[in-house]
């Protein structure tokens, strides 16, 4: 008896599971909270000065200016006159709202709902298609933030914007956020949107002007209507339907709003080089961030080469547009190492500001080749091998040439210098598709998620500006390229904000292979599909012709320069047997011989080594080819 009233007396004496788990989970939460608290502060001591970022901003001025230093473009105003949510049309934030974040005034900064149905809808698309941020994050982000895409930076975008929601009314950080945001043309906030677009200040925006506003946030440089005018207007008309859904407007009103008489005007604007000096723009912030201070930038543009790329295209379209069925064309000239020279996006920049060098997917037709035959070498073919110009079949797929003629045995240089199809997919066949594609994307060419044989023909769209500078890598002996027009910025005070260090992602090609692939590409130039492009120098290029002349494409380069020309529609309606030998090959040789005047010649990039023995190659080719019947894989020059 006195043992078992012991052991109870013991037992007591001991603290319940219950209370053990509670003391467990309480020094858990105490260390989590200590732990979370020093999180919190690692991330708030990288957060900026946000009394600084939120001082209201003046009227900052970019001064433009060429390679020589001389202006080329002022661009003022860019932040137009801060604008208070009480004087603007009541359309403006209520189309921003409808297409950005409907629940703005009843979410705490974060909109749990919204980012809910973001993730499951990204889920279901397995990709990302929807972004869930709100208002406030994003003037957060904006105001405050760099635009760097990491999970610290998103963190410091939450704490910023529940800061600004405990800070600031929804009226003011809606103000904040359509005084800041970026709406493309270097345009930051909607007075100055409102100014570059209809030239209006922003409280006489009418609902159809309001939702295009509205419509540029997700995409500005693809939304403006000085870049493409239908597809401005499409993307209106959703801005408009998301306002209707909302609640803001009635099927009758948005109906009324896209009426001819209830739209406004949308104003042309005129500047040198406008091309050029808005995809610069465009690329400020990138490379200083929303600044609030007037920059100057130093360019790489050659006034005068600019000028003999604009003549030389309107005089092209202006003889043979309306009896070739053809309404656009582009040029871009760059050195080999991706300095643009000169930039020409489309016909006429007062009908049109969409840029169809930079921002236009097009077919390049056989001006892809060179990237299959390059991967050919690699896998060991030489410009002598012998291959068959014969029908060939991948699948259920039966390319035919050009001219639906085949003249059998024939080498792998004078295939490419012809032209030929049916050889350009047996050589990437030989490679491997898969080799091929590889080779486009260290030359900065995107083959497609699956890319197929007919790559080798051309099908897979690409913007002229990442065609000619894949070109430049050739002419520079294998060394990445990215386009550039920026060399520097500065502010008044000449301090440097950004200066250009090299281009791309070093070599991309090995030395060895850029002896044959120049020397095979001088072959269409003197013998082949592009003869219209001879210079009287060392060159070396590719005609390129998309199904049913729907695209004609000449890019080409010396040892000093590399220019693509494009010619075409822009709906992809067919010309009159326009093809990539006769209007580009035209324009490329003007170009070209107004960018080499006062230039000495020079040879093209070639190992010293490999020089002879390529020389002595070549010359048995050509001794070979006088044996083999001529055909016009491609059309010849006009």
């Amino acid at each position: 008896m006195a043992r078992k009233s012991a052991r109870k007396s013991n037992d007591a004496g001991k603290p319940g599971w219950l209370a053990m788990l509670g003391k467990w989970l309480g020094t858990l939460l105490v260390w989590g909270l200590i732990v979370g608290l020093f999180v919190a502060g690692w991330f708030y001591s990288g957060l900026p000065d946000v009394e600084n970022s939120l001082a209201p901003s003046r009227r900052p001025t970019i001064w433009i200016l060429d390679a020589n230093g001389k202006e080329l473009a002022a661009v003022g105003d860019l932040y137009g006159i801060p604008v208070k949510l009480a004087d603007l049309p009541k359309a403006l934030p209520n189309a921003v709202m409808a297409t950005e974040d409907r629940r703005f005034y009843n979410h705490f900064g974060i909109d749990v709902i919204g980012l809910a149905r973001a993730i499951l809808a990204n889920i279901r698309a397995r990709r990302i298609v929807q972004g869930g941020s709100t208002i406030t994050q994003q003037v957060a982000k904006n105001l405050f933030l760099s635009p760097e895409r990491t999970i610290k930076r998103k963190i410091q975008e939450v704490m910023l914007a529940l800061w600004l929601e405990n800070r600031f009314s929804k009226d003011q950080i809606l103000e904040l956020y359509l005084n800041r945001v970026y709406l493309g043309a270097g345009t930051y906030g909607v007075d100055a949107a409102a100014q570059k677009y209809f030239e209006i200040s922003a409280n006489a925006l009418t609902v159809w002007q309001s939702a295009m506003v509205a419509g540029l946030l997700k995409a500005p440089s693809r939304y403006n209507p000085h870049a493409n005018k239908n597809r401005a207007e499409t993307r209106t008309r959703q801005v408009l339907a998301n306002m209707v859904a909302a609640g803001y407007l009635s099927d009758d009103q948005a109906k009324a709003a896209e009426a001819p008489k209830g739209r406004g005007r949308v104003a042309k604007a005129g500047r040198r080089a406008p091309y050029f000096v808005d995809w610069i723009l465009d690329q400020v912030r990138d490379y200083v961030g929303g600044r609030d201070t007037d920059l100057i930038i130093k360019t790489t543009l050659d006034p005068n080469l600019q000028s003999a790329a604009e003549r030389s295209l309107a005089a092209a379209l202006a003889a043979f547009g309306a009896k070739r069925d053809v309404d656009e064309g582009a040029v871009i000239v760059m050195t080999p190492e991706g300095d643009v020279r000169a930039m020409v996006g489309g016909a006429d920049y007062g009908d049109s500001q969409y840029n169809r060098v930079t921002l236009a997917q097009r077919q390049p037709g056989s001006a892809f080749k060179p990237i299959v035959y390059l991967a050919g070498l690699e896998a060991g073919i030489r410009p002598s091998d012998i291959f068959e110009d014969a029908p060939v079949r991948v699948g259920d797929w039966s390319p035919k040439n050009f001219d639906n003629k085949y003249i059998g045995s024939v080498t792998v240089a004078d295939a490419l210098a012809r032209s030929i199809n049916t050889v350009a997919v047996r050589v990437a066949l030989k490679a491997g598709i898969g080799r091929v594609a590889e080779t486009a994307r260290r030359l900065g060419l995107d083959p497609g998620a699956k890319p197929d044989a007919s790559i080798a023909l051309g099908t897979q769209e690409t913007t002229l500006a990442d065609l000619t500078a894949a070109y430049a890598v050739l002419a520079n002996g294998g060394t990445s390229v990215i386009a550039h027009g920026i060399k520097e910025i500065r502010d008044p005070a000449g301090n440097l904000l950004y200066a250009r260090q090299g281009s791309g992602l070093g070599r991309v090609v090995d030395a060895d292979r850029i002896g044959p692939m120049n020397r095979m590409l001088q072959g269409v130039i003197e013998t082949g599909t592009g003869r219209g492009a001879n210079i009287g120098r060392a060159a070396a290029g590719k005609t390129g012709t998309s199904q049913n002349f729907r695209d004609a494409l000449f890019v080409g380069y010396t040892a000093d320069y590399v220019c693509g020309v494009w010619f075409g529609n822009d709906d992809g309606s067919p010309m009159k047997s326009v093809s990539g030998g006769s209007m580009p090959t035209r324009v490329w040789k003007e170009v070209m011989l107004a960018a080499h005047k006062g230039l000495p010649a020079r040879p093209l990039a070639q190992p010293k080594d490999s020089r002879r023995f390529f020389e002595r190659l070549f010359s048995t080719i050509e001794r070979a080819k006088q044996q083999i019947p001529k055909s016009g894989a491609d059309a010849a020059p006009e």
